[in-house]
C-alpha cells in the first residue's frame, strides 16, 4: 500500500512559479517511476513529467520542457515539481503517481497509485 499526498497548488499570475510536492508513505518501489500528471478543465488527464527513482532519470512532456523540473528527496521520500514561466494553459488539477514496478513512464495506465490532486490556476 502506498499513499501519495500532493501539496503546493494555488493561484498564480502568468509568468510566475509554483513548486508542487508529493509526499509518499507506505511501501514504495525503487525500481519504477514516479510522475506528475495533470487534467485541464474539460480535457483528459495528461502526462507532465516523471523521474526514475533509482537513478534520477527524468522525462518531460514537450509542453513543459524548459519550464518544469522534476526532482526527488530520498531522505524525505518526496517528489517535487518546480514550475516556472507558468501560463494559463498550465491550469489543471495536478496529480502525483507512483509505479509498483518499472513500466512506461508517460502512460496513465502505467501507474498504480495516485494522490488526490492539487489545483493549479494560472491567471492571464
Amino acid at each position: 500500500q502506498v499513499q501519495l499526498l500532493e501539496s503546493g497548488g494555488g493561484l498564480v499570475q502568468a509568468g510566475g512559479s509554483l513548486r508542487l510536492s508529493c509526499a509518499a508513505s507506505g511501501r514504495t518501489s525503487s525500481s519504477g517511476f514516479m510522475g506528475w500528471f495533470r487534467q485541464p478543465p474539460g480535457k483528459e488527464r495528461e502526462f507532465v513529467a516523471s523521474i526514475y527513482w533509482s537513478d534520477r532519470s527524468t522525462y518531460y512532456a514537450d509542453s513543459v520542457k524548459g519550464r518544469f523540473t522534476i526532482s526527488r528527496d530520498n531522505a524525505k521520500n518526496t517528489v517535487y515539481l518546480q514550475m516556472n514561466s507558468l501560463n494559463p494553459g498550465d491550469t489543471a488539477v495536478y496529480y502525483c503517481a507512483s509505479q509498483g514496478r518499472r513500466r512506461d513512464y508517460s502512460a496513465y495506465t502505467g501507474y498504480d497509485y495516485w494522490g488526490q490532486g492539487t489545483q493549479v490556476t494560472v491567471s492571464s
